[in-house]
């Protein structure tokens, strides 16, 4: 068993090794194993104390969990890190990584791919805010600085393509096929509800006319949203009455009933029928439909759309949900969608 050579070793030092593993031997331990086993609970110590950058980043992620809705957003938040940038730089620990470490990483995705790099250098800065905040040896700093070595993209973000209200009408007499596609699109056009809300709706959601979209498919952070009221019109009513006579549970269940529809059976649907407007553009359909006919008020337009309305304190006191209101628009809306005079009848599953 080496304890190590000379000079780097005095003789002082390696007749100390040599007295404690003879002491070790005496006491019938195998001094090799003792001293490997030492090593790796120094290593495991170091480790614990400057954990690796992907480490790290699993260790925010878990910190964060309880803020993240359960949505899809928790799945998505490692992905850009975990497809550009672990592979490069997840090895490495965190007290060791500079700035051009993080800057050689992004530099592939910087300009070719700006959202994406954007959500990666973010949440980059979010793991070095929080190690440092732990405890963690590390240079928030160091982010900032990549960024600065990357330069500015200018990237100007496309809107999502929208079906203009003036063509809604034809396009709601094409979905006439009665699929479950068809219907869950005829619903996010009549609704104005966004697509996870839409496609896992159910139908003890519905009562008296009133659609209730629970808080966990509601946009927002999680414990910042409640559930939201829906007002829906005769037409959608009928949507609901009709999709009742197939299903049980969810009025577009996907295609093993335990689920609401896939976002990307909308698209295809969509796609069949050669129309370039996406489901989410519906919103903007209605939205513009408001502007150009002035339908309703500005806030009942945004309450519509589940926006809030004005600042923290002055949500505070002005609580209503508008619904009745809202009822009002959303008749209006159907009866230029289906090109008939939509009413409100009540609904129970």
């Amino acid at each position: 068993m080496g304890i190590g050579g000379y000079p780097a070793n005095s003789l002082a030092q390696a007749r100390k090794e040599r007295d404690r593993w003879a002491s070790a031997l005496a006491g019938g331990l195998d001094p090799v194993a003792e001293r490997d086993a030492l090593k790796a609970a120094e290593i495991e110590a170091r480790d614990r104390a400057d954990p690796s950058f992907e480490e790290m980043a699993r260790m925010v992620f878990e910190a964060m969990r309880g803020t993240m809705r359960d949505n899809g957003t928790r799945g998505r938040w490692l992905s850009p890190l975990e497809i550009h940038i672990f592979p490069k730089i997840g090895h490495k620990r965190m007290s060791a990584l500079h700035q051009t470490d993080i800057r050689d990483a992004l530099a592939p995705i910087w300009k070719k791919k700006p959202p994406t790099a954007v959500r990666a250098i973010n949440r980059i800065g979010i793991i070095f805010k929080k190690a440092r905040r732990m405890g963690f040896e590390c240079d928030p700093f160091a982010v900032e600085a990549a960024q600065e070595m990357l330069g500015t993209v200018l990237h100007t973000p496309k809107n999502i393509v929208a079906t203009p209200w003036q063509d809604i009408p034809a396009l709601y007499a094409r979905l006439d096929n009665l699929t479950t596609s068809a219907l869950c699109l005829r619903w996010m056009i009549l609704t104005c509800v966004r697509s996870n809300g839409c496609r896992h709706a159910r139908f003890d959601e519905i009562e008296d006319g009133v659609w209730t979209v629970p808080a966990t498919r509601v946009k927002g952070k999680q414990g910042a949203v409640s559930d939201f009221r829906v007002p829906l019109s005769g037409e959608a009513l009928r949507l609901a009455a009709l999709a009742s006579e197939v299903h049980n549970t969810f009025l577009f269940p996907g295609a093993r009933g335990r689920t609401g529809i896939t976002d990307i059976a909308l698209h295809k649907a969509l796609d069949k029928i050669k129309e370039p407007g996406q489901p989410h553009g519906f919103r903007t359909s209605f939205r513009t439909w408001v502007q150009d006919t002035d339908a309703c008020s500005f806030d009942v337009a945004e309450t519509v759309l589940g926006h809030a309305v004005g600042n923290r304190i002055e949500r505070t006191y002005a609580r209503s949900d508008l619904l009745t209101k809202r009822q009002i628009v959303m008749d209006k809306w159907a009866a230029h969608v289906t090109g008939l005079q939509a009413t409100v009848v009540a609904f129970k599953k």
